[in-house]
């Protein structure tokens, strides 16, 4: 009956991540700081990037949800919680940015959200060594992907900026919990798999 219930819990973030509209409980990071003028084509571009972004953070939601559903260790599963939450907030601060640069969320958003809780669950049925490392990694893939964004963005962008730097810094605090908690080092085979996975996604969000 337990079981049940949490599927029945997590059941209902899925639709809550996919649906409805995700909120902060820390401001925005680009609160306070005026929008600059923008080319339609950098807005789109701008948008694009975020997109992408945002998209990421579905799947990091879904990775998270899948985590702690299978993990062993309650101080793991609370560990998870916590850093979904933060995610949840990055999807508020990037659904937001895209919108207001004219942008649309992923269409292929539910298509992202189910294969990463399947694949988080996974992680998690392998034991929390396994389940914190694939986190752990997950995570450092995403601050290099955030980083490489920084890089794409222009420097007018500050509102953009700010978002994805915050983002940068919440990833890479998750990464080193992970590491911190026990998280095992994958094979190569398997953060190259991760990357090449990472890569796909980004480039059909981009459009899609």
């Amino acid at each position: 009956m337990l079981e049940m219930d949490k599927l029945i819990v997590e059941f209902d973030k899925g639709l809550r991540t996919l649906f409805s509209q995700a909120h902060s409980a820390r401001p925005h990071p680009d609160t306070g700081i005026p929008d600059t003028s923008l080319s339609d084509a950098e807005k789109k571009h701008a948008a694009a990037l975020m997109r992408v972004n945002h998209s990421g953070e579905i799947c990091a939601q879904a990775l998270y949800q899948g985590q702690a559903l299978t993990a062993r260790d309650p101080a793991v599963q609370q560990k998870l919680q916590q850093a979904a939450q933060e995610e949840t907030e990055h999807l508020a601060w990037t659904a937001r940015r895209v919108h207001e640069l004219g942008g649309h969320l992923s269409l292929l958003n539910p298509f992202w959200y189910t294969g990463s809780l399947a694949i988080g669950a996974l992680a998690g049925l392998l034991g929390d060594k396994w389940n914190l490392g694939f986190l752990a990694e997950t995570e450092r893939q995403v601050g290099h992907h955030l980083q490489s964004h920084m890089d794409r963005l222009l420097p007018q962008d500050e509102k953009s900026r700010a978002i994805v730097a915050q983002m940068y810094t919440d990833e890479t605090g998750h990464a080193d919990m992970a590491a911190t908690l026990g998280g095992a080092d994958l094979p190569q085979p398997v953060q190259l798999a991760m990357k090449l996975n990472g890569k796909v996604m980004t480039a059909l969000a981009y459009h899609v």
